[in-house]
């Protein structure tokens, strides 16, 4: 792992100590709740295994690993009931292949959900488990009927382990403006959607956007993705101090972006650990990706906003009262994720976040970090509130969108 700070070594081991001492209080402050949930065992594993032995006549089925112009080619090539009897015999792998038709993925992922659940309320009164065990399985269980509630777009659903899942709302193909929020730790398919605090799960933060956006802009046809199909952090432990998740998380964010249908712009909106998977993703996104907007960030494993390597344009906010401020930042032997994104060195366009309230209101409705965030995503730059109320994190963005191309 590269080391961003140059200092001397007795300054990098004051940088640990720091370090130290803050995950310490941290986890002696309920700030660290880690949930070890566990899931019924690996079956997106099985279901690829079977894809690879499958047929669809006499044709192979293609490596669900090739690029998405391949897989879309090949299903291109399918007939409608062909496309249909692969999705209902291996849900799980079409459900979650980057390159099939986006609306066959959303009828995939309700026959995944669909049998998901069977399998939970089997779990719920199975007298092997334990009794958390069974609790989990019907705490899962009713998730999945949530999910499969209306006519809800599910874009990915994994159960294995804690679970992943990425939900659309609006129009996807034909959508000119797409935002994809980025959540941060402890998500899970059960935290992918909360009773209580509705806006700080990705479900929340996703709707909340998609009504902001188009309140900003009703002539735009945007859609947003309510993205937790990655493995994060559970709690502020050593996983959420180094770039490991971060890392992994950020090849599946790089996968999605590239096989979006469509010709639509992108913008990027990342929350606490999710902007660390933003930072390590930003070298590998592709050109319609044209905002990194940062909310709450820990860094992003960078000195500065050019060593992102990107041509989007990079914003940050962060609330005043936002405890994340209280974190070392810094990258010392692994731990800590680099620079502060609101420094001015940094290089970010810094936003307001007035009324966000802390670490986990940045989407709540009536803030001006949601305003912004709608502002950005509908490619109303001229419209966004800077946090140093002079309007220079503007400078230089047409109120179109953009070429993004213009650095940072």
């Amino acid at each position: 792992m590269t080391s961003f700070d140059s200092s001397p070594t007795l300054n990098a081991w004051r940088a640990l100590l720091a370090l130290a001492v803050v995950f310490v209080m941290l986890s002696t402050t309920g700030w660290t709740a880690v949930q070890r949930q566990r899931g019924p065992g690996e079956p997106l594993k099985a279901a690829l295994d079977a894809w690879e032995r499958g047929r669809i006549g006499v044709r192979q089925l293609p490596n669900p690993a090739a690029p998405p112009r391949r897989i879309a080619a090949f299903f291109d090539s399918l007939t409608p009931e062909e496309q249909e009897r692969l999705a209902t015999a291996y849900p799980l792998v079409v459900g979650n292949l980057n390159g099939a038709p986006v609306e066959l993925r959303y009828r995939a992922n309700r026959l995944a959900l669909m049998r998901a659940r069977v399998v939970e309320e089997r779990r719920m009164h199975d007298t092997r488990l334990s009794d958390d065990g069974r609790r989990q399985a019907g705490r899962r269980m009713h998730r999945y009927e949530s999910m499969l509630g209306g006519d809800r777009q599910i874009l990915a659903f994994d159960p294995s382990g804690k679970g992943r899942a990425a939900e659309v709302l609006g129009d996807l193909e034909r959508a000119q403006r797409v935002s994809v929020v980025v959540p941060g730790v402890d998500t899970n398919v059960l935290t992918f959607e909360r009773t209580d605090r509705w806006y700080t799960a990705p479900v929340g933060m996703a709707e909340s956007l998609y009504s902001a956006e188009r309140s900003a802009d009703p002539g735009t046809r945007t859609a947003v993705i309510a993205w937790a199909d990655y493995t994060s952090p559970a709690g502020l432990g050593m996983d959420a101090a180094i770039g490991k998740l971060a890392e992994e998380g950020a090849v599946r964010l790089t996968a999605l972006t590239r096989a979006l249908p469509g010709t639509a712009r992108v913008s990027l909106f990342c929350h606490s650990y999710g902007s660390v998977v933003c930072g390590v993703a930003a070298r590998g996104l592709p050109a319609r990706v044209i905002d990194v907007a940062v909310a709450g960030s820990p860094g992003m494993r960078v000195r500065n906003a050019r060593q992102l390597r990107t041509d989007a344009r990079v914003w940050a906010m962060r609330d005043r009262d936002d405890w994340i401020e209280d974190v070392p930042y810094m990258a010392v032997g692994g731990l800590g994720h680099g620079a502060d994104p609101m420094e001015r060195a940094f290089g970010a366009r810094v936003l307001s976040a007035a009324g966000a309230a802390g670490h986990s209101g940045y989407f709540e409705p009536g803030t001006e970090s949601l305003d912004n965030f709608a502002d950005i995503g509908v490619g109303s730059y001229t419209a966004v509130s800077c946090a140093d109320g002079d309007g220079g994190c503007v400078n230089g963005i047409p109120d179109d969108g953009g070429s993004g191309t213009d650095q940072v």
